[in-house]
């Protein structure tokens, strides 16, 4: 855990900058949402009965994480899979084949979830039977957690705290890792945050379901690149941590997956760039002892 002794400063305030291990200046994660059916499934339950909407969901287990494995394999990178519990359920032999790989498995609610408007006790109930699912299908107990739609509230840090989560990446503030602390108070505990951002996450670009999700524009896959790679370089240059988020469902899709592994290239290209799991940054984060960075509710008068 970090120093508490220092009370947790207010993230109205940038977080400090990240010192990377081994002499690397920044840092980047792969990380793929293994939404299937359940993100379906929430959405609208009467999505069951439309076997074209599940197959299209059905394509990121199928054959995008086959082709997935394959190209992390071909360029020897460990990448994070989030995976609902539903997933992990539907899909027991894909997850086991992702943690033989050596990729790090971490949680992604069980029915992908949106946590807005449960309760504390309504979110830990998701939580718990994610975990049960992901421990009963792989024997993985994860360390970190992303949270569907990436809804969090102000109760979720705690919540994962109390389940020995390592870290949650989810919030968007910042280009770097940094502990958020659960509530205000020198003794708080806190988690390690890896940011993320929408305009990293493929489902912007090319998730589209009729009548269920999407906006119906599906971008060219050069476009995503052009714009993951000026990121990329840019974080680089800086020293934060590019996260990206993608769905096999989407780009594992044969012109979208070339394009990955173009930004792949780029990636192994650029000197002293640390291109791991989250778990491992959040490691590397948590052993600086960061002072945490608490987020104080908006108080606002004649609201609730």
């Amino acid at each position: 855990m970090a120093d508490h002794a220092k009370p947790s400063c207010d993230a109205t305030r940038a977080a400090d900058p990240i010192s990377w291990p081994n002499g690397a200046g920044a840092a980047a994660i792969l990380g793929f949402d293994l939404d299937a059916e359940d993100v379906a499934l929430t959405a609208d339950p009467q999505s069951r009965h439309r076997l074209s909407v599940m197959s299209h969901q059905a394509y990121g287990p199928v054959t995008g994480v086959p082709r997935t494995l394959d190209l992390l394999a071909r360029h020897e990178i460990r990448a994070t899979f989030f995976c609902p519990g539903y997933t992990a359920e539907r899909y027991p032999d894909m997850l086991r084949r992702i943690r033989d790989a050596g990729h790090e498995i971490a949680h992604h609610g069980y029915l992908h979830e949106a946590m807005q408007g449960m309760t504390p006790q309504q979110e830990a109930d998701v939580l718990d039977r994610g975990l049960n699912a992901l421990e009963t299908v792989a024997g993985v107990r994860p360390l970190g957690y992303r949270a569907p739609m990436w809804e969090t509230s102000y109760a979720t840090a705690g919540l994962l705290l109390d389940r020995g989560f390592l870290y949650d990446s989810s919030l968007m503030d910042c280009d770097v890792p940094y502990e958020l602390a659960e509530g205000p108070g020198a003794d708080a505990r806190s988690v390690v945050e890896i940011p993320v951002s929408w305009s990293l996450d493929d489902w912007e670009q090319y998730a589209y379901v009729p009548d269920l999700f999407g906006c119906g524009l599906i971008e060219d896959p050069q476009k995503s690149l052009s714009m993951w790679r000026s990121e990329l370089t840019a974080s680089h240059v800086e020293g934060c941590c590019f996260t990206l988020t993608c769905h096999p469902f989407l780009s594992g899709r044969l012109g979208r997956l070339r394009v990955l592994e173009e930004l792949i290239e780029t990636m192994m290209a650029l000197p002293d760039l640390w291109l791991t799991t989250a778990a491992d940054v959040a490691a590397h984060t948590r052993s600086l002892a960061l002072e945490p960075r608490v987020f104080p509710q908006p108080e606002i008068r004649g609201l609730t």
